[in-house]
């Protein structure tokens, strides 16, 4: 039964590759169903300030050949309503005066949390369902299930590091990059496995998911002297961006200074990870006698606006169709997923966790398999290193110590590998 009432369609958040794909799909599914859609501009953020020139109507020769492109169309903020009970009341009193009664949002984590209390403040004057967006990959679905723009991110991320890795041989120096992922290491993970990288840092390796500067510090300069002693000088490191939020704020002005969004988030973007990291690393291998050059990459901004993989198309016009199905006969208030080839909606309720009130974030699981792999394959110091003599007495001769000083000065660096990781060993 068709439902009378407009629906609305609004982006939250970083752009992603997809969004367009999913504007696109759910406009026509609900066009052809006879119902009028509009587009908001800019997230929440007009509808929280009473602006209804943000809204336009979208039609399906508007749309029909967007999902091709990347960024999106009607803009996206990271303005965040729940802040105050009043936005919150004013983004329904808006979209009740624009006579919306079914709301579609794309974004991550804190859209959709956003996306939960607006439901809730409208109560039934209006529906609600989330499409799940994110290039970090750390929504709160089920293990095998990415988010949408993952795929792509991760696909011209590993293309930009394979770029680097040649250089890094042919000039022989090495790359330290950063990569998004400001609650998870997903994507900096991904791109490192998929490329090849010497290795990957990502927050959830540390006990608690917090580490210090000079703990990270020590695992690149070991990497480094362990490739060292095998006679290279160049190498990719992957950091994801959320090894900023692991490091103790007391530490970070090491890195620069810190600013926070409007979701209370430390602004990483401002932060200068890579070189701040890249200056501490470089004081210790100079320390060290080793003559190697380090040169600091992000790779954030480049992978969040490019054309969608047709992976990210075929999932993001699934999703954006489902969405809108969903709302049109009837339902509200969850989240869009398809978990083996069907449609299964995620209840908000579900969605939070008990302990913080907030969306679940999903990390990386680093008792995994997969991780495991990862693990196996970077050139990073490893437990058996320092069990194995003849080992340890390389590394310690192309760090200049004695294998005791050695073993004291970077054996901590190790703790944290996980006894899974030694199954994987056929050494």
């Amino acid at each position: 039964m068709t439902n009378p009432q407009k629906l609305a369609i609004l982006v939250g958040g970083g752009p992603a590759p997809g969004i367009n794909s999913v504007i696109s799909a759910a406009t026509i599914r609900a066009r052809l169903q006879g119902i009028e859609v509009l587009g908001i501009r800019n997230g929440f953020s007009e509808l929280m300030q009473g602006r209804l020139d943000c809204a336009r109507s979208l039609d399906i020769d508007e749309v029909s050949r967007i999902h091709f492109l990347g960024g999106t169309c009607l803009g996206t903020s990271r303005a965040n309503p729940t802040k105050q009970s009043g936005h919150l009341d004013q983004v329904v009193k808006s979209l009740h005066e624009l006579g919306v009664g079914q709301l579609i949002t794309i974004g991550g984590d804190d859209t959709a949390f956003a996306a939960m209390k607006v439901a809730e403040r409208a109560a039934a004057a209006l529906r609600v369902v989330h499409v799940p967006k994110t290039i970090d990959n750390d929504l709160a679905l089920p293990s095998h299930i990415d988010t949408f723009g993952f795929q792509t991110a991760r696909h011209l991320g590993v293309a930009l590091v394979k770029n680097l890795m040649v250089d890094a041989q042919s000039a022989g120096r090495w790359y330290f990059v950063v990569a998004m992922g400001r609650k998870a290491g997903h994507l900096a993970l991904g791109i490192a496995k998929a490329s090849g990288a010497t290795l990957a840092v990502i927050p959830e390796e540390f006990a608690g998911g917090k580490a210090t500067l000079d703990k990270i510090a020590d695992i690149l300069t070991g990497a480094i002297v362990k490739r060292a002693s095998g006679g290279r000088v160049d190498g990719v490191a992957i950091l994801a961006e959320g090894l900023a939020e692991s490091i103790p704020e007391a530490e970070l002005d090491r890195l620069g200074a810190i600013e926070r969004d409007e979701h209370d988030h430390i602004r990483i973007s401002e932060i200068d990870l890579g070189r701040g990291i890249k200056k501490v690393v470089q004081d210790r291998v100079t320390g060290l006698g080793l003559k190697i050059t380090i040169t600091a990459k992000d790779i954030g901004y480049e992978l969040r606006c490019a054309d969608p993989i047709p992976y990210d198309i075929e999932y993001t016009r699934d999703l954006g169709y489902c969405a809108a199905k969903f709302l049109i006969e009837g339902g509200a208030n969850a989240m869009v997923t398809l978990q083996g080839g069907q449609f299964v909606p995620v209840p908000f309720s579900s969605m939070l966790d008990p302990a913080t009130g907030r969306t679940r974030v999903r990390t990386v699981d680093i008792g995994s398999t997969r991780y495991a792999i990862a693990r196996r394959y970077m050139v990073r110091l490893r437990r058996d290193d320092f069990d194995n003599p003849q080992k340890l007495a390389r590394l310690a001769q192309a760090a200049g110590l004695s294998p005791a000083d050695f073993r004291q000065r970077f054996g901590y660096v190790v703790e944290d590998e996980l006894p899974a990781l030694t199954l994987m060993r056929r050494e």
